[in-house]
């Protein structure tokens, strides 16, 4: 009253927000616009103007809570600060009997910890770990180009692909990205991996829809093998060079050089998925911030689309391999006794008719006449097993 009479308008702030390290504000968009600015000052600032006082917040966690999602535009700014959105939903049959039996049970431990707490003087983490925390992941845990590739990609789906389009804007995406280093940091690790990704779909919808087809896509993203689909175009170029060539021993010996190459990227590749199988589960339950049920859902999602990626690429690597023995050992032979385009049209079925489709008239023509490619000698083909055993 004392400050009012000397018109200063001043508030009581122990024990509210602005001297608060963790808060809950329930029903927090029916707020007015007076407090909703002052909301934004602390979140974006961590600061309070009491008076002609502006005092720092030591604030380290704010959690909202709403029966309904924001709707007018002035509330945009606000609902954007939130940066982990979850969506809560009834309590289940199985989880309603636990929660009414053991409730009793719940709040004598609670007074019990809290009990033990105070006596110890001592909690898990004191307000400057957390602060440290972050400083340390943000400047020690490196963002890989594919993890860039992905939030790119994904922020080009949500805006030009979904209908409606799902805005995310760029503070929203840089403050996502200090959270995948956390989440990392957190698990032990110095890098962003893509399983972080996940994390994703509960930090960049506007709508609870909508992180269902964020999941997808990320899941998606984790399953994908753009590297194959690149091999497959190089190995398609060496076929229809070796179909051209094959009277050339130089021009042989040059493929085989070059598929030798291929087959060791094809390999190391292979070995990856083998690696990834087999840690996949590790990998996801060693992630702190993703739940037990969220965790073996990804691990089960994973798993036959690793093995379908691994299938492809064994296929693909026979090919390789069934061209490069074929071209080594046709250089190997005498001079007069050349291959035959005829091999690659028998070992190689389904790649000989798709170069044939794809070919031009005058490569055709060539083929036909046997322009270059004299003789039908029988070349022993030699191949050994590239394959990893699992």
């Amino acid at each position: 009253m004392r400050a009012l009479e000397e018109d200063q308008y001043v508030r009581q702030i122990e024990g509210y927000l602005p001297d608060a390290t963790v808060a809950f504000i329930d029903e927090v968009f029916k707020a007015n616009s007076a407090i909703l600015n002052t909301l934004l000052t602390i979140l974006n600032e961590r600061l309070f103007d009491n008076g002609s006082v502006r005092s720092r917040v030591p604030l380290l966690c704010l959690v909202g809570a709403s029966n309904e999602l924001p709707e007018s535009e002035e509330l945009d700014a606000l609902y954007d600060r939130f940066l982990i959105r979850r969506q809560v939903g009834q309590v289940s049959d199985a989880g309603l009997t636990q929660l009414l039996g053991s409730s009793a049970v719940q709040q004598a431990a609670i007074s019990s910890f809290s009990a033990s707490a105070r006596d110890s003087g001592s909690i898990a983490f004191q307000q400057q770990d957390f602060a440290n925390i972050r400083e340390q992941a943000v400047k020690t845990v490196s963002v890989p180009t594919e993890v860039v590739n992905v939030l790119t990609d994904l922020r080009a789906y949500l805006q030009d692909k979904l209908e409606p389009p799902v805005y995310v804007s760029d503070r929203r995406l840089v403050k996502s990205v200090a959270l995948l280093q956390v989440a990392a940091y957190t698990s032990g690790r110095s890098s962003i991996s893509l399983h972080d990704c996940l994390l994703l779909q509960h930090v960049l919808w506007q709508r609870p829809e909508e992180a269902d087809k964020i999941g997808e896509f990320l899941m998606s993203q984790l399953a994908a093998d753009d590297g194959l689909q690149q091999a497959n175009y190089i190995f398609s170029g060496l076929f229809q060079r070796a179909c051209q060539k094959l009277s050339d021993k130089r021009v042989q010996h040059d493929l085989a050089e070059e598929l030798g190459g291929l087959k060791s990227a094809l390999m190391e590749r292979l070995e990856g998925i083998a690696g990834s199988l087999s840690d996949e589960r590790k990998i996801v339950d060693g992630n702190l911030w993703l739940g037990q049920d969220e965790a073996e859902a990804v691990a089960s999602q994973l798993a036959p689309k690793l093995e379908r990626s691994r299938g492809d690429i064994e296929a693909m690597l026979f090919e390789v391999v069934t061209l490069e023995a074929l071209l080594r050992n046709g250089a190997q032979v005498a001079l007069e006794k050349q291959l035959n385009v005829h091999y690659l049209a028998e070992l190689m079925g389904s790649r000989w008719a798709n170069y044939i489709r794809h070919a031009s008239p005058e490569q055709i023509r060539t083929l036909a006449l046997g322009k270059g490619l004299p003789g039908s000698f029988p070349v022993p083909l030699r191949v050994s097993s590239p394959f990893i055993s699992s």
